[in-house]
């Protein structure tokens, strides 16, 4: 969670740098949003945490599903800067967390970034969502939390958390310099370029005997 809002952070504050504006982010227009809250509350369900048969089942069912809710509004919204990077680190999330019914951890990377805690809880009791990465029993384990960040963040990412807050920095800078697809434009801030009166001229070249075309603001249809 602290790398989380630490990447968020850190766009804003970019953006900011760059001359962007937070107010950026009530102009946009999301599509089908409602399959992200849904996604990530499957993550939160109870489920049993056996590591085989039934448990097991039901985990990469509804792990599954999860990932495809959010992955199916993230390329609905494709046309967002970012958004691309986010859609595969989700896809690299999802496989190696439906096919293990659960994230693996590595318990070297959990030393590394200073987490004894963590790795004394998966020790005694692993839960649902993570559980220690068995090299023996779990696949696509290249794609599983391996990769150690040490303190004062403290946490263990995988290759998709990587490509997913990339875009999401790319995502957040974007926007806020209102430089992406999917914003409402303010007809003031954006003026119309005319382009139907170089249409009407190039018509008029090629019939001399019509009238010429009157100069206007360009704000009549």
């Amino acid at each position: 969670m602290i790398l989380f809002l630490g990447v968020i952070v850190l766009a804003v504050v970019a953006g900011l740098i760059a001359g962007g504006s937070i107010q950026r982010f009530g102009e946009l227009r999301l599509r089908w949003w409602a399959l992200a809250p849904i996604g990530f509350a499957l993550q939160g369900v109870p489920l049993p945490d056996g590591r085989h048969g039934s448990d097991l089942l039901i985990r990469m069912l509804v792990f599954g599903t999860s990932y495809v809710l959010v992955i199916a509004f993230a390329v609905k919204n494709w046309r967002f800067a970012g958004v691309p990077l986010i859609v595969l680190g989700l896809f690299l999330n999802g496989l190696v967390v439906t096919a293990n019914g659960g994230m693996p951890v590595s318990r070297s990377a959990l030393e590394a970034s200073g987490q004894p805690d963590v790795l004394h809880l998966l020790l005694e009791d692993e839960g649902a969502k993570h559980h220690l990465l068995d090299a023996h029993q779990d696949a696509l384990t290249p794609l599983a939390d391996v990769i150690p960040i040490p303190p004062p963040i403290a946490q263990v990412a995988s290759i998709g958390d990587i490509w997913v807050y990339a875009g999401l920095v790319w995502l957040i800078f974007a926007i806020m310099r209102g430089r992406t697809a999917g914003l409402d434009r303010d007809p003031v801030s954006d003026p119309y370029r005319g382009r139907h009166r170089r249409r009407i001229r190039a018509e008029h070249r090629s019939n001399p005997t019509a009238p010429a075309p009157a100069t206007t603001s360009g704000t009549e249809p």
